[in-house]
């Protein structure tokens, strides 16, 4: 249990996955790693490079999700983690509470991914996605800049193919010393897109705290 000023929360089980909202839009993947009185122990995001870099010096919300909704909980930074793998160590800045409101969880990954920009084509490798927006890899580094419009094929497991059009929010060197690029890409979907990607994300979701309990 986490203690906040006014109340408690339980805490989800150790190898839970997380989301840390870290503003723009996107929800960073993260995995609890211990609770221990009024702090817990999250894996920093892939999507924040090195240390320190990316960690926010305010209140953030982190949620994850419950069999019967998500449970948001707003934090803060307290400490992180001197050597890889890097963790954050956070606290409870106000009580949590359920939300049952739609958010642009992140999940899944794997997919082969055709991207197309102007002339230029590339094969890269799917390392997330949500209603709003994906996360991908390629492998060498390419002429992208973000502002750029791109277009992303693809065959999500259980799912029929999507393709969708969207703009280039950034583009960064892999982590940890990998090769190639990571390149996050958002867009607006129709309904019908919007619910394949969510029941795809809300199966991953499902297969992980199952994964999480028999590990």
């Amino acid at each position: 249990m986490i203690a906040s000023a006014s109340t408690t929360t339980e805490m989800p089980a150790v190898g839970t996955p997380m989301f840390l909202a870290l503003g723009g839009g996107a929800n960073a993947r993260s995995r609890l790693v211990a609770a221990d009185g009024d702090t817990f122990t999250v894996t920093a995001p892939l999507e924040v490079a090195g240390q320190t870099a990316g960690i926010p010096d305010g209140q953030f919300d982190v949620f994850w999700a419950s069999p019967r909704s998500r449970i948001v909980l707003p934090s803060r930074v307290v400490a992180v983690s001197g050597e890889a793998p890097h963790r954050w160590t956070l606290t409870a800045a106000a009580p949590a509470h359920h939300s049952n409101r739609r958010e642009y969880v992140r999940g899944g990954g794997g997919a082969a991914v055709h991207l197309t920009a102007d002339d230029h084509e590339m094969q890269a490798a799917l390392l997330d996605i949500s209603e709003g927006g994906l996360r991908c890899w390629i492998d060498e580094p390419a002429p992208l800049t973000p502002g750029a419009h791109l277009h992303a094929a693809m065959n999500l497991p259980g799912a029929h193919s999507l393709t969708v059009n969207g703009t280039i929010l950034t583009v960064r060197n892999a982590p940890h010393g990998d090769p190639g690029q990571h390149i996050v890409l958002t867009f607006t979907t129709e309904e019908q897109t919007a619910q394949t990607i969510r029941s795809y994300v809300m199966t991953w979701e499902i297969n992980e705290r199952r994964r999480s309990t028999y590990s």
